[in-house]
């Protein structure tokens, strides 16, 4: 028996005993009784905020309440009732103030949202514009990142990211800044049919 035989014996022999692999979705993280609470609560500790809405009426009133009709606001969004054409140049987005875009779904444990370069417009309106707000749908938001890969394994898309509070860093002097490369503000309407009214959490 050559040392090659005599050392793949000898680890075959001394295998430890085979166990069920674990869950790789910790309990709690996959078993929130409320994933669009958990949702709202994660988004604001990472500087976003969070609006659940009756539809898409509702929204366009909370838009009119916060910008004024001199900026400069574009929508991919079909309930708002205005949408903007494809972008030819993005350096034409440069001055716009709010941009509103409809996402996929959103993710409770880290508060992101998943959009294709399909809803963005231009692939860069969502880093280049000064206040983001994004749509979604509140029953379209899974627990976890890991059941949000599995949504999007064989979906078929160009460009898309996961986008999860404003733009923000803390690299110079410690000092936290808004807005440094990307957006300023990130606002997620959740739009819950059942609803009357808006509601804030």
């Amino acid at each position: 028996m050559s040392s090659r035989d005599k050392i793949l014996a000898v680890i075959k022999n001394n295998q430890p005993e085979q166990r069920e692999l674990p869950s790789l979705v910790p309990p709690a993280a996959g078993g929130s009784a409320d994933p669009a609470k958990q949702f709202v609560e994660v988004l604001e500790a990472i500087g976003g905020r969070a609006y659940i809405v009756s539809g898409w009426e509702r929204v366009g009133t909370i838009l009119r309440e916060e910008y004024t009709a001199d900026k400069r606001i574009v929508s991919g969004c079909e309930g708002l009732g205005f949408m903007m054409g494809a972008v030819d140049d993005p350096h034409s987005l440069e001055n716009v103030e709010l941009a509103v875009l409809e996402a996929h779904f959103g993710v409770a444990e880290n508060g992101a949202c998943w959009i294709t370069e399909d809803r963005m417009i231009e692939r860069a309106l969502p880093f280049i514009t000064q206040n983001l707000a994004l749509v979604i749908h509140k029953k379209d938001i899974v627990p976890t990142m890991q059941e949000a890969y599995q949504r999007i394994a064989d979906a078929a898309y160009g460009f898309g990211t996961f986008i999860a509070g404003p733009s923000k860093t803390a690299d110079i002097e410690q000092s936290l800044v808004l807005g440094a490369h990307g957006p300023r503000s990130m606002t997620v309407f959740l739009i819950d049919e059942g609803m009357s009214d808006a509601g804030f959490y």
